[in-house]
Formats: C-alpha cells, sequence, structure tokens
C-alpha cells in the first residue's frame, strides 16, 4: 500500500513514512493510492472479533510495512488504557444507537486514534533514530488526547494551539495540566481556524519544517482517520449479527476528519452496508451549506456551547474533494488554492454526486440544549452538547426502514455549564476529572501571528 498526496505532488509513500509526513510536502493531505474494499463473507469473520482484533484485520488493509507482531502490541498497547473492554460500546436509546466514543484516557472519541498514533511515532523513532517535534491545533479535544498520546515519551516534544477562551475549561485544564517537560501548551488569541491556519504554513515552510522534523497529530494525519474507520465497522457488524444489513450513521463534524472515516469505512464494507452519513453541524454550517447547495464558503465563526464543531474551515475537506475530482490532483490544487485566495469554492454542479453519500442538518444553539434536556427526560441518558448535534441531526433525517447510529464524541462531564443549561444540574464528575481545577497548569498566551509561534517553537524544540 502506497500513499500519495491530494494535490499529486509527491511521490508515493510507505505507510510508515506517511504517518511521519503528516501533512504532504506539496500542502496536500495524504490518502491510499487506492481505498481497499472487502467481500461480504469477510465481514462473517470479522462479526465476532473483539475491538483490538478487527482494528488488526482493518489496519492491515492499509499497512503493509510493520510486521503482523508489531502491529498486533501497538494497537493492544493503544486500547489498554481504555475503560470499557468493548473500548466503543455501543447502547440503544429510544429511537437511536448511541456508539460512546469516549472511554479513553481524555474522555473523547480523538482517544481511539491517538493513543494508536502516538504508539505509531515512538515506534517508528526507535527504529529510525533521531527526534521529532509535534505541532497541532486543536479546538477542544484533539490537543488533550494528543498530549496524553505522546507526554513522557522519549524523543518528542508536542506544541498545542488552541482558541484562547473558546474551549470549555474542562477541555483547556485537560491540557495545560500536564506538566511533562515535553508538553507545550500555546493559547492563541483567536478562534481554531486562526490557529490551524498557523500550523499549515508551518508545516508549508519546507526548511523550518525539516529542521525541526515537524510531525503532525491533527487529522492531517492520515494515521488518525484510518484508525476512526475501525469504529464504523465495528458498530455496524454488531448490527449485522441482529438482522440488520444497512445501517446509517450520524456524525457530528466540523472539521470533516470523523465523518471522512465514515466515507472510508463504507467504501471498505460492501455495497449498501452503510447506507447514509448524517453529517450534523452547529451554527457553523459551512459543511451543511455545501451538502445542501454546493456552498463550500468561509464564514464568521460563531461560538457555541459544542466548541470543538466551531470552525469555518473544515481540514479534511480536501480528502473528499479529491474524489468527487475524480482523483485529479490537479483540480484538487487549482480548487484548494482559489479557496484560499477567495474564501469559497462553488460545488454546486456535485451536488448530486454529494447527495449519493451524505445527508445534513444543522443544530441550533435552542435545538442542541432541548435535546440533551429531552433525551435526558426521556431515556436518563446524557449526551454531551457535540453528541446532541448528531443526535438531533438523526432523529430529523433517520429513515424508519434502517437503524441510526449516533457518534458519541465526548463524556457530558466534559462540558458541564451547558449541560447543567439543559437540565438543571451539572453531571457528575468522572474520576478522570474530578481534580482538575486543583492541579497546577501551564500554558503560554500568544498573539495569532505566525512569526510569535514560530519563533516560540524554534526556542523551545528538539533539535
Amino acid at each position: 500500500m502506497r500513499y500519495i498526496s491530494t494535490r499529486g505532488g509527491i511521490a508515493p509513500l510507505r505507510f510508515q513514512d506517511a504517518v511521519m509526513m503528516g501533512l504532504a510536502r506539496d500542502g496536500g493531505l495524504l490518502l491510499p493510492e487506492t481505498l481497499p474494499t472487502v467481500a461480504a463473507d469477510m465481514l462473517d469473520r470479522w462479526q465476532h472479533l473483539p475491538y483490538q482484533y478487527l482494528a488488526r484485520e482493518i489496519l492491515s488493509l492499509f499497512i503493509d510495512d510493520i510486521p503482523d507482531n508489531d502491529l498486533e502490541d501497538l494497537i493492544e498497547r493503544a486500547y489498554a488504557s481504555f475503560t470499557h473492554p468493548q473500548v466503543t460500546p455501543m447502547t440503544k436509546q429510544g429511537e437511536v444507537y448511541i456508539l460512546e466514543l469516549f472511554h479513553g484516557p481524555t474522555l473523547a472519541f480523538k482517544d481511539v486514534a491517538l493513543q494508536l498514533l502516538g504508539n505509531l511515532f515512538e515506534y517508528v523513532l526507535a527504529r529510525t533514530g533521531g527526534f521529532m517535534n509535534i505541532l497541532g491545533a486543536t479546538s477542544g479535544d484533539t490537543g488533550s488526547a494528543a498530549i496524553a498520546g505522546v507526554r513522557g515519551k522519549n524523543n518528542i516534544d508536542i506544541f498545542i494551539l488552541h482558541p484562547h477562551g473558546r474551549t470549555s475549561p474542562i477541555q483547556a485544564l485537560q491540557m495545560t495540566t500536564v506538566l511533562d517537560p515535553n508538553v507545550f501548551n500555546i493559547a492563541v488569541r483567536g478562534t481554531f481556524d486562526d490557529a490551524q491556519a498557523i500550523v499549515k504554513a508551518i508545516f508549508n515552510d519546507l526548511d523550518f519544517r525539516d529542521r525541526y522534523r515537524l510531525g503532525a497529530v491533527n487529522s492531517i494525519n492520515w494515521a488518525r482517520v484510518l484508525a476512526q474507520v475501525v469504529y464504523y465497522v465495528y458498530a455496524y457488524l454488531k448490527l449485522r449479527k441482529l438482522g440488520h444489513d444497512s445501517v446509517d450513521f450520524s456524525v457530528p463534524t466540523g472539521n470533516f476528519g470523523d465523518i471522512f472515516a465514515g466515507y472510508v469505512a463504507r467504501t471498505l464494507l460492501p455495497r449498501g452496508c452503510i447506507h447514509s452519513l448524517i453529517l450534523a453541524t452547529n451554527a457553523n454550517d459551512i459543511l451543511t451549506r455545501f451538502v445542501a447547495r454546493g456552498d463550500y464558503s468561509r464564514g464568521q465563526v460563531q461560538a457555541t456551547s459544542s466548541p470543538s464543531m466551531d470552525i469555518q474551515i473544515a481540514s479534511n475537506f480536501e480528502r473528499y474533494l479529491y474524489y468527487l475530482r475524480g482523483e485529479d490532483g490537479g483540480a484538487v490544487k487549482r480548487d484548494m488554492d482559489g479557496f484560499a485566495a477567495t474564501g469559497r469554492l462553488d460545488l454546486a454542479a456535485c451536488r448530486q454526486r454529494v447527495a449519493e453519500d451524505f445527508r445534513s442538518r444543522s443544530v441550533s444553539e435552542v435545538e442542541t440544549l432541548a435535546t440533551i434536556g429531552d433525551f435526558h427526560r426521556q431515556y436518563g441518558y446524557l449526551l454531551d452538547p457535540h453528541t446532541a448535534v448528531g443526535v438531533k441531526a438523526a432523529l430529523e433525517l433517520r429513515d424508519p426502514a434502517r437503524p441510526v447510529v449516533c457518534l458519541a464524541t465526548a463524556h457530558p462531564a466534559k462540558f458541564g455549564a451547558a449541560v447543567s443549561r439543559a437540565i438543571g444540574s451539572q453531571p457528575p464528575l468522572p474520576p478522570a476529572l474530578a481534580d482538575l481545577e486543583n492541579r497546577d497548569s501551564r500554558c503560554t498566551v500568544l498573539d495569532a501571528d505566525l512569526g510569535a509561534i514560530r519563533d516560540f517553537v524554534a526556542a523551545n524544540a528538539l533539535q
């Protein structure tokens, strides 16, 4: 299996090289040369596998340069810290199924990928020697999950940018209370989009990138997306055992990474197994406008109770655009250059193809809080605001002929203020969050200025 750029400007890479490169050197995103598929009889073999064994089966379809025993060990260690034996358990609540993705060390779905990615970085560095400096931006959960994945690891420093005052307090504390000497938190005076743009600009400075051996943990890193493919297949197989041949998924999304993993899973499985992907957005609705009208245009970021989705430039959208453009890297590069210049892409001509892959719904703040409250009253089950966005969209767009699986992307206690507004009381804190406010913290606050952040990284990075 070789990996190529969405913009067509690099020679094909092996998987380990793709992991370490993160963002392609031509500014694009990495993808497999071809997306693998499996036959229906393979599902009979997979259907009863525990999560870790299923992960090994799926990842081995995309990875041919890590020996099977080593890959199995990387996976086993990645999920040893999860508190549920099924890793991503599923529960039926009313008219929907909830796929709980928050049983990892930082109580967010990002742990599923980032515990594995940290192990992959360590594995490759141990065999090649040298060091790396991880640079990433987070709208909330990626930062703490990435830090948890590499804290204390040898020959790795990590620099995480988050929008100052625009994450939940617990999200910020989960990052800033990690005091390992290889961890650097930067609070950027601006939005997530500002932080992400700075990270991409630094990666595109190839001399700086090479000198400091920068690595990526955002979902621009293909390994992030790949690890998330597994839980879509796992959930589908659980419902297949109950007699359902076809299912839908509802995914709260801002950066398009999680739902793109669903797109890969849909391609991997036999036709019709995953019928539809419901793309749920909050008030920051660039992706809903794209699905509904072909209008992919940047707007002003609106602060909401689901801050991890407060995004107006979806970093992983380029991967889907590659398939919309018939796998034409030159066309993708022209599109992305145009978007960088104007903040807009007119994709109305692609609407029919898009409608075959996605349905979408933008969910307001009022609807989000009402969904949390209604769901709690009816079923005694607490949703975090991001999950509530996905549940509301699912309830509106579901087809009664098929089950719909809603991805629960974070533990509700991480967003206590929003949940309290919805149900009238604070959600109980799990042990991992109970004493965060009493811990020492460390963070540097900087302007959303490329030069200032690049200088900070240069002054503190491994060399």
